[in-house]
């Protein structure tokens, strides 16, 4: 694990920490995201900006660069013309895959759900 400077404070029990560690490694506006595009297998870097059209080269890169720091994603180069670089989960990070299946079946119950998103819907 890299070595990060927490912004959840002191864990005064170890029950809680675990979860921070998870957040650690998946938190944050893309992970999530990109983990969830590379359950169905490799991606290359020019896909994940078609897929996600809002972030940016340089987020993107940080964002791989650190899950594959976490050992999460495996990054494969290909020494050819012009140059192939795939993204992948590790078998570690197939772990995550049902915990990125239930965040994406609570945000679809969420998204029906959320009393501010209906709210938007009644007023558009």
């Amino acid at each position: 694990m890299r070595n990060r400077k927490s912004g959840y404070g002191f864990c005064p029990n170890d029950e809680a920490c675990p979860v921070e560690f998870t957040l650690d490694v998946i938190g944050g506006k893309w992970k999530g995201v990109l983990l969830y595009h590379l359950m169905n297998g490799p991606i290359r870097f020019n896909e994940f900006r078609r897929i996600c059209p809002g972030i940016t080269q340089r987020m993107l890169t940080l964002q791989l660069r650190e899950l594959e720091e976490d050992g999460v994603v495996h990054r494969e180069v290909y020494h050819q013309v012009p140059p192939k670089v795939e993204y992948s989960l590790t078998e570690f990070g197939k772990t995550l895959i049902p915990i990125i299946i239930q965040m994406k079946e609570w945000g679809e119950t969420y998204k029906k759900t959320a009393p501010f998103l209906n709210k938007m819907e009644d007023q558009g």
